[in-house]
This record gives C-alpha cells, sequence and structure tokens, in this order.
C-alpha cells in the first residue's frame, strides 16, 4: 500500500537522453527520445470555479468556528482558575485573621 509505483521501463521517459558515438565520423549524435505521455489539463468551468471558491469559503469558515471556540474555551478557562485564585486568597486571608 505505502509502496511507490513506478512505470514499466518501457514506458518511462529517459530524463537524460544517452549519448551515442558514431565512429566512423567521430562525431556525437543524440539518442532519439519518447514522446511524452498526453497528459489531461484540468479546465475550470464557471459552475466548478464557483464551487471551488464556495468549497474554499466553507474551509475557511469551518477553520475560523474552531479556532474561535478553542480560543473562547482558553479564556474563560483562565477566568474560572482566577476567580478560584481570588477566592482560595479571601480563605487563607480569613484563616490567618481568625488564629
Amino acid at each position: 500500500m505505502f509502496t511507490p509505483k513506478y512505470p514499466h521501463q518501457d514506458t518511462a521517459s529517459p530524463a537524460i537522453a544517452p549519448v551515442r558515438e558514431v565512429p566512423a565520423h567521430g562525431s556525437v549524435v543524440p539518442a532519439s527520445t519518447a514522446p511524452l505521455a498526453n497528459r489531461p489539463t484540468v479546465q475550470l468551468t464557471p459552475g466548478s470555479a464557483l464551487a471551488l471558491a464556495a468549497g474554499g469559503g466553507a474551509v475557511v469558515l469551518v477553520v475560523g468556528a474552531v479556532l474561535v471556540s478553542m480560543l473562547l474555551a482558553v479564556a474563560i478557562t483562565g477566568v474560572s482558575v482566577a476567580l478560584v485564585a481570588v477566592v482560595l486568597r479571601l480563605l487563607l486571608k480569613d484563616l490567618a485573621k481568625q488564629r
């Protein structure tokens, strides 16, 4: 599943064309390369562009809502810890006065 799948050796295009030397003339002639396979191009129609923009907007809204809720949770936790600290400080102050 995680192993890479390589194309068959006969369909793979070489990265650099091998060079053949012709001994009769002593000149160097590049070997012919295989033509690249025709790859489909991505064409955006107005409908698909609109759907892509709407999907991107939805992703931005969802990520924004998650981040705002996390920030709100941190703020509420901070306020509650501060209130507990104030109450504990008052209780300890009252205990010190009674003795």
